[in-house]
């Protein structure tokens, strides 16, 4: 099971967030990465934390003003990247565009989408993996996998059968180790949660949560 915090603009200690990962990834034996601000990607890498990226851009060098240079994030310890989050919505055109930008920079991609169709049509651009958020459960107390978790499983169908290399993770309300083990039951390979992780008073005691049944 996969686990990724992003830390979306919170305002947390970016260091504090990612030193708590990393330990408690070694001490459970479990892949946990640390998405933060595009600023803090090249510091947050240096703790040792695997670190992704928030985004990157659907273009290539060149006159971009304000873009997020795939191969930067890479440059700066960056390993993969969140793309069409539901916070920062992309065109189709643009998704794809993004996923070949990623591959360029040799960097792991997940595509979200909000429900198993636009899984379905994001597993077709052959990400790594897919992830679905219903947007209306982002940020809440109650996970996907617990308030429908028919979505998951739709979620898991769409991708396989479109590419059954893509995998899915499951995101929006994930905050404890019983989230996890439910998103698991259901077929993900994944989890992705912020505020759980980030607005905590104890960010490792949380990520210990959140790994002690996997």
């Amino acid at each position: 099971m996969f686990i990724l915090v992003n830390l979306k603009a919170y305002p947390c200690d970016p260091i504090e967030v990612a030193t708590a990962a990393r330990d408690v990834a070694d001490a459970a034996g479990v892949r946990i990465a640390v998405s933060p601000q595009a600023a803090d990607i090249a510091r947050v890498a240096e703790t040792g934390v695997e670190t992704w990226a928030q985004h990157v851009s659907p273009n290539d060098h060149g006159s971009h003003t304000g873009s997020t240079l795939a191969e930067a994030v890479a440059e700066n310890g960056a390993v993969g990247t969140l793309i069409n989050h539901s916070e920062n919505r992309l065109k189709l055109a643009d998704v794809d565009a993004s996923v070949r930008a990623a591959e360029r920079a040799d960097l792991e991609a997940v595509v979200c989408a909000n429900n198993p169709a636009q899984v379905g049509a994001a597993a077709a651009l052959a990400p790594d993996a897919v992830a679905v958020e219903p947007p209306a459960l982002i940020g809440g107390d109650v996970s996907v996998a617990t308030a429908d978790p028919g979505i998951v499983e739709d979620a898991v169908d769409a991708a396989a059968a479109v590419d059954g290399d893509v995998d899915v993770f499951c995101g929006a309300g994930v905050s404890t180790g019983d989230d996890v083990d439910a998103a698991g039951e259901l077929g993900a390979s994944g989890v992705l949660l912020a505020s759980g992780v980030a607005k905590a008073d104890d960010p490792e005691a949380v990520l210990e949560d959140l790994v002690a049944g996997v």
